[in-house]
């Protein structure tokens, strides 16, 4: 099993008087982690929201009961919390009332389970996010030398533990995670009549990868009103299929200042929906390939190790743009990604002009370990 970054930081947080959340899609791992603690750990008490059974242990729950079926147990794992109603007041009872216990929770839609613990679990939670396995957890498991290799495989097939595990069967697992797993919760969510649709808007983003999107003729190609097309991609980004950029802007009259980026938490998914496993070779969208798998590798680093900024895109309405942006601590990191490495690359002029506090950086083949490692 390869090595998750997150067991080791859950660890050192158990018994600190916080419940512990961990979000993520489907498939990504969650439980296969959190099985991983249980072996290290004595004394957990596993309960599968899935099971009906073990969701109708928190009917009406009081103090009293929780103690009852909790008995001896030090750790109680909840998985897949979102299934249980009014989740957020009764992990905190149990918080509150059995200060012995660590209580752990999963969830794979954020859209129910945060927007259902934040208010009952402040200042009581610590929260993390799992993703795809990530090019710093693969270098540790094969090497970095090892993981060098296996690049055009990455950006074609991605980095679902499923599809790492399975060599060979890349696109059967693939195939299954899109059709089924991947929108569970989203389609199980009775506001949701027309889950052909969320298939094709997916079907829609993949071919604009990279680029602005409007979410207008979004809905033409799809046949959705633009506000429903909003809908579905905020319900997609808080389930973990997808994440937005925003442009930045601040100096410029002619930056572009309301629009957005879409891209795929892993290419493997990104490629299954457009149903392309075309080697690099043989394809004509190793940028956005390339754009996509580095901006969504970044995401898990920073996320891992805690690196909070606020992450654009740049470009003006004369086309100057630049991939990714960086703000924190008062600074702009600009990142420029080139799949050619010998390409030269200059920083915008009209950049240079409007900031002058700035690091401009150009992630090739030749250096992009060090940007997301």
């Amino acid at each position: 099993m390869i090595e998750r970054i997150l067991l080791k930081k859950i660890k050192k947080q158990l018994y600190k008087g916080k419940a512990i959340i961990l979000l993520g899609p489907r498939q990504v791992g969650k439980t296969t982690l959190l099985k991983e603690l249980s072996k290290q750990e004595k004394g957990v008490l596993w309960i599968n929201a899935d099971n009906i059974e073990d969701r109708e242990l928190f009917n009406q729950p009081s103090a009293t009961r929780l103690k009852a079926i909790i008995g001896n147990y030090k750790i109680v794992i909840v998985d897949e919390a979102q299934r249980i109603e009014d989740i957020g007041v009764k992990l905190k009872l149990i918080t509150d009332e059995l200060k012995h216990i660590q209580l752990i929770a999963t969830g794979s839609s954020s859209f129910e389970l945060s927007n259902n613990i934040n208010e009952p679990l402040t200042g009581r939670k610590f929260e993390h996010q799992l993703y795809p396995i990530s090019f710093g957890e693969l270098v540790n498991q094969h090497h970095l030398l090892n993981e060098l290799k296996m690049l055009n495989h990455r950006l074609i097939y991605g980095s679902y533990p499923d599809v790492i595990n399975n060599a060979g069967n890349e696109k059967e697992i693939l195939q299954q995670l899109t059709n089924s797993y991947l929108y569970k919760d989203i389609l199980e969510w009775n506001r949701i009549k027309k889950s052909d649709k969320i298939i094709k808007l997916l079907q829609a983003i993949s071919f604009q990868v990279g680029n602005q999107v409007s979410y207008h003729e979004l809905g033409q190609t799809v046949g959705l009103n633009s506000e429903t097309v909003e809908s579905y991609i905020n319900l997609l980004e808080q389930s973990f299929v997808v994440f937005k950029l925003s442009s930045f802007s601040r100096n410029l009259r002619n930056e572009l200042k309301k629009s957005h980026k879409i891209y795929f938490y892993d290419n493997g998914v990104r490629n299954s929906l457009i149903a392309n496993y075309n080697p690099i070779s043989l394809r004509n969208d190793v940028g956005a390939l390339w754009e996509n798998y580095l901006i969504s590798e970044r995401v898990k680093y920073c996320e891992y190790h805690k690196i909070y900024s606020n992450k654009f895109f740049w470009r003006t309405h004369s086309g100057q743009e630049i991939d990714y942006i960086e703000e924190r601590e008062g600074k702009l990191f600009a990142y420029e990604f080139k799949w050619n490495k010998n390409k030269k690359t200059k920083i915008p002029i009209a950049f240079q002009k409007a900031y002058d506090n700035y690091d401009f950086k150009v992630i090739t083949t030749g250096n992009y370990e060090t940007f997301i490692n």
